[in-house]
């Protein structure tokens, strides 16, 4: 049996790490950083413009050591490059993985079945630019004439999650004279509150959809086609001023109104968690511009070189993978909290659910053999200083350990007399405290009572990396979102299984398929659910029915 289909468990390296987790799982940081007081300069690395401080992680150089060893018996390095080769490392779907093309320099060569894709994502490229660069000018105008002032994006998941976050993260470069909403859940209330204050002849959505046939997507779609018409007189040649579309299907596209010549097209080699940075993005174009988005690609760009370039030891999203398998399957993390200090960002952790969660949310293998490890952690967060005040006593004193990523910047876009001192005065004082705690004898020395000391020590010894930028740009968003994207690839290929199908999230869609009908029909139907289920069935049509009338 050769190492590539040795069984995680088994494979040497595993074991090691097993062995050396238990000589030194009772090590403290505090023990550690005396040992080598040179530690927080050690252990870290700089690149990209990306400073990821890593010391206050509870590791030695064997642990390092033994880490890296693990990725090289797991074949990281041939993945990377099988990824970038574009060959179809996504096996239960067949497919290619090629998010790093549509970040990919004019000029650039990657195949996908005998074609360079390049030239084709540029062109998709060009096209938006155009076509964003028309509405901000103010050249395209809606059926009555008037300016465009209101966009909103209609999608769900990667469809939405990265366009929202995107924008907010960017909102310091978007057009300050246009309003920008996102719509995703199927619940009308979502709908409604983004267009209550919109006036349908100044408003423009972007339906993404790759097939044009998501349940949610389209029936929001189809409320605001029907929104717009209502306050435009019912003319039917409103919807191509109104509407543009994120799709492959021109026929689905054209059925709903919508001029193909504004039909953006991506890849099905493009999951759609993976998809920000494609034609999904354009609404973000729309928000910052053609010049700023292209910077945001070529910051994505410059990471995955990095990922694809660097040696592992110095490689950002390899040592974060890396990390993050050791506390969840040696340490039993259940979680990791992402706290980013920039109120920009107050998206992102939202974002990086879908991402991790979608991506490493597994139970078999690449072969189709359950595991016996854990695989993706939960993955959660909140801005700083926001969850100060709300989680992080959880994360000091609680009973469970809590890697933690905080992602900071020297450099305020909005500077305020002392703020942003403060601010990072919090981020660097928050990773001190979870790494070295206060002992009994400390607490004592502040003249605390007795029997109020157990109440006032930290044990510390919680683990946590310091990501540092200069400053929120297009291009630091991009090099983060990537640094992410390729850190679970890492995870998945360790894992050994597929980072790139959701098959997870089809059988709910199926069964609502199923009770839809069951809901909305009007003679009593006949169910044949579980107990639970059908009884839920008939309570809201009875209460659903009773509150319609």
């Amino acid at each position: 049996m050769t190492e590539a289909i040795t069984p995680l468990t088994a494979r040497p390296a595993w074991r090691a790490l097993t062995e050396h987790h238990a000589a030194i799982r009772e090590r403290h940081l505090r023990e550690l950083f005396a040992e080598d007081p040179g530690r927080g300069e050690s252990l870290a690395v700089e690149a990209v413009g990306l400073y990821l401080d890593y010391s206050k992680n509870r590791i030695t150089d064997e642990t390092l050591r033994l880490l890296l060893q693990l990725a090289e018996a797991s074949g990281l390095r041939a993945r990377i490059d099988a990824m970038f080769r574009g060959e179809k490392i996504n096996i239960t779907e067949g497919r290619g993985v090629l998010h790093v093309a549509l970040r990919a320099p004019r000029g650039a060569t990657i195949l996908v079945d005998g074609e360079n894709v390049v030239p084709g994502v540029h062109a998709v490229l060009d096209r938006m630019s155009a076509f964003v660069s028309r509405v901000r000018s103010g050249d395209w105008r809606g059926h009555t004439g008037k300016r465009i002032r209101n966009v909103v994006n209609i999608g769900i998941g990667g469809s939405d999650l990265g366009p929202v976050m995107a924008y907010e993260a960017l909102r310091h470069f978007s057009d300050r004279s246009m309003t920008f909403r996102f719509v995703s859940n199927i619940d009308g209330t979502d709908f409604a509150e983004a267009v209550l204050d919109l006036d349908p002849a100044e408003t423009l959505f972007i339906v993404s959809s790759k097939t044009f046939t998501t349940l949610e997507t389209m029936t929001n779609a189809r409320t605001a086609r029907e929104w717009l018409l209502r306050g435009l007189r019912g003319d039917e040649k409103a919807v191509a001023r109104h509407f543009v579309a994120v799709s492959t299907n021109a026929e689905k596209v054209a059925e709903f109104g919508i001029d193909t010549a504004n039909m953006f097209e991506f890849w099905d080699w493009v999951g759609g968690r993976y998809s920000m940075d494609s034609a999904i993005g354009l609404s973000t174009m729309l928000a910052i511009g053609p010049d700023h988005f292209r910077a945001l690609l070529d910051g994505f760009h410059q990471m995955d070189e990095h990922f694809r370039t660097a040696p592992f030891e110095r490689n950002l999203p390899v040592l974060m993978g890396l990390l993050s398998i050791w506390y969840v399957n040696f340490f039993d993390a259940p979680t990791i909290a992402v706290l980013p200090y920039e109120q920009y960002l107050k998206r992102f952790p939202a974002y990086l659910q879908q991402l991790t969660m979608e991506s490493n949310g597994k139970r078999v293998t690449l072969d189709g053999v359950e595991v016996d490890y854990q695989t993706s952690p939960i993955y959660w967060g909140e801005p700083g200083t926001n969850g100060q005040h709300s989680f992080y006593q959880l994360i000091h004193q609680g009973t469970r350990l809590i890697p933690c990523d905080f992602i900071a910047f020297h450099k305020s876009l909005n500077p305020m007399g002392r703020h942003h001192d403060l601010l990072l005065a919090n981020v660097f004082a928050q990773s001190e405290a979870l790494a070295f705690g206060r002992t009994p004898e400390e607490v004592r020395a502040e003249g605390t009572p007795d029997w109020l000391v157990p109440h006032r020590v930290f044990t510390g010894n919680r683990p946590s990396n310091t990501i540092l930028a200069e400053q929120l740009t297009p291009e630091i968003l991009g090099k983060l979102v990537a640094l992410y994207e390729h850190c679970v690839y890492t995870q998945g290929v360790i894992w050994n299984i597929n980072p790139f199908d959701q098959w997870g999230v089809e059988l709910g869609k199926a069964l609502a398929q199923r009770i839809i009908p069951e809901l909305e029909s009007e003679q009593e139907p006949a169910l044949d659910h579980d107990g639970s289920t059908n009884a839920l069935i008939r309570r809201h049509r009875k209460i659903g029915k009773r509150s319609k009338g």
